[in-house]
Order: C-alpha cells, then structure tokens, then sequence
C-alpha cells in the first residue's frame, strides 16, 4: 500500500513541477539557476530539521556510500541546470515528453555497461520514440531557435537523470532514503549556488513576488522534500524500469497541466504528433521490458 501511495505521489506531483518552474523562472520570477539553487536550499533545510528530530537512521556509513551520493547530488544539479534551463523557452509539458525518454536512455546505458542485452524490440522502441524526437525538435526549430536550444537542454537533463538514478539504484540501497535525500539535495543545492554566482544576488526579487514564490515553496516542500523521499523509497523497493514508467504518466498529464494555465508557449499540431510518437515508443520499450520481466522470472 505504501509502495502504490508513493507511486501516486510522485505522479501527481512531478506532472504539476513542470509548470511550476515556468511560474516560478517567468516574467517578474526568480533568476533561473537561483530559482533552482533557493528550491533545493530550501528542501534541505527541512530534511535536516527532520534528521535532527531522529528519523533517516541509517545514513551513509562509509566513504563509499557518501561519495556515491555526492556524486548523484552533482548529477541532479545538472539536471536541474538544464531543466530550468530548457523551461525559459519550452513549455513544460513538451520538457516532461522529452523527459519521457528517459527509460529508453537508461535501457542503453544498460547495454552499453553489459548490464542488458539489447533485443529489436528496443531498437524499434527507441527508433519510434527518436522519430518523435525529430518531429519535435524540427518544430522547434521552425518556431524559434531558443526553443531548439531548450530542447537540446532538455535532453541533457535526461542524460543526468539516467546518470544519477543508477548510482541510487546501485548504491544507495543500504542508506535510509531521508538521508540519501538530505545529502542528495544538499549536494545539488551547493552546486547551483556555485552556477548562480553570475547572474548576482542583486537580481533575486526583493520583497518576494507572490505568484513565483508560492511556485518557488511548491517546488521545495512538495516538489524536493515530498517526492524524492517517496522516490527512494520506491527505488529500493521496485525495479528501476517500473520506477521509470512514471515518466510515462507525467506528460500526459504536464499536458493538461498546460492546455489549462499555460499562455505564454502554445504547442502547434506537428508537436502533438511528436508528443505521441515519442510516448509511444517509450510504452513499446517499457511493456518489453515488463514482458520480458516477467517470462525470466521464477516459478
């Protein structure tokens, strides 16, 4: 009950996330990499108190397992870089099916380290879901250059995701996931402060403005806090591929997200057509893999 509880959370949650950076980074918002730098600050700070209240035992015990988290907290802040990056032009539900690839990308990484085999079924899913990907990078680049750029920003972030998700999977699992979460956060939280040191403190917004703050603490408690413990949690206790079908969920609904509030970037007909091809690639290779699960397992 609570593996599906957190399941439905992060769904929820992550599909809303998009279309609050674009609040929170928009007209009269924060800087971009401060914005992303104040959210994971923010995030840490209250899983600190929460470590300090006694829960998130066991944390890390060696080297190892601290540098690991180091390591994946560095990843995330690229990520997020580009993530936040990529939301100055692109609305945020084409960066939530962009960011729906993200199985696809961790399949072949898989492969590449020899940890998978790669059969034509992920070939013909990851062909399909490159085809989407052309068809949305073309309209992109028709409609504007920055928004090719966003979405070669996006992609970047995938990357990243792939990368920090298999140190976690392959790591982490013996460390409580309040404390991978408060070093993973703290980690990524320093090193966009670091990439912020450009754009200047004089450039966050004083006082506060509402609409992009309230995005701004939306992101921290709920976007940080709530769904990354909820993610760990599932990461130690699911396969990494059933974890990852939640990227299959949040453009769908990142989608709808949009249609209702977003009016700054509109997605033309040739993006739909992209959206599907690319998600449907994606379902190919996960239903495949599920399949394939599910033939090797025992009994």
């Amino acid at each position: 009950m609570l593996v599906a509880a957190c399941y439905l959370v992060c769904a929820l949650v992550w599909s809303t996330t998009w279309f609050a950076i674009r609040v929170c980074i928009g007209e009269g918002g924060y800087p971009t990499f401060a914005a992303a730098a104040i959210r994971f600050t923010v995030a840490a700070a209250l899983l600190g108190l929460v470590l300090q209240l006694g829960y998130g035992r066991p944390g890390p015990r060696t080297r190892r397992q601290l540098g690991w988290l180091v390591a994946a907290g560095l990843c995330n802040a690229i990520c997020y870089s580009m993530v936040y990056l990529s939301e100055e032009s692109l609305p945020g539900g084409l960066v939530a099916v962009l960011f729906g690839t993200y199985p696809l990308f961790t399949a072949l990484f898989a492969s590449l380290t020899g940890t998978e085999k790669v059969r034509p079924a992920d070939i013909g899913a990851a062909t399909l879901s490159l085809a989407g990907m052309a068809i949305l990078f073309w309209d992109r680049m028709s409609v504007s250059p920055d928004q090719a750029t966003g979405v070669a920003f996006a992609l970047g972030g995938v990357l990243a995701t792939v990368a920090y998700n298999l140190i976690l999977k392959r790591e982490a699992g013996e460390v409580n996931p309040l404390a991978s979460t408060t070093v993973f956060l703290s980690v990524a939280a320093a090193a966009l402060w670091f990439a912020a040191i450009p754009e200047g403190p004089s450039q966050v917004p004083w006082p506060p403005p509402a609409a992009p703050t309230a995005a701004l603490l939306y992101l921290a408690v709920f976007g940080s806090v709530v769904t990354f413990g909820c993610y760990f949690y599932l990461l130690k206790r699911v396969t990494l591929m059933t974890a990852s079908s939640l990227v299959l969920i949040q453009p769908v609904l990142a989608l709808l997200v949009d249609a209702v509030w977003e009016q700054d970037v509109r997605l033309v007909g040739r993006s739909y057509v992209g959206v599907a091809v690319t998600l449907a690639g994606v379902a190919l290779g996960l239903v495949w893999k599920w399949r394939a699960a599910r033939h090797t397992r025992p009994g």
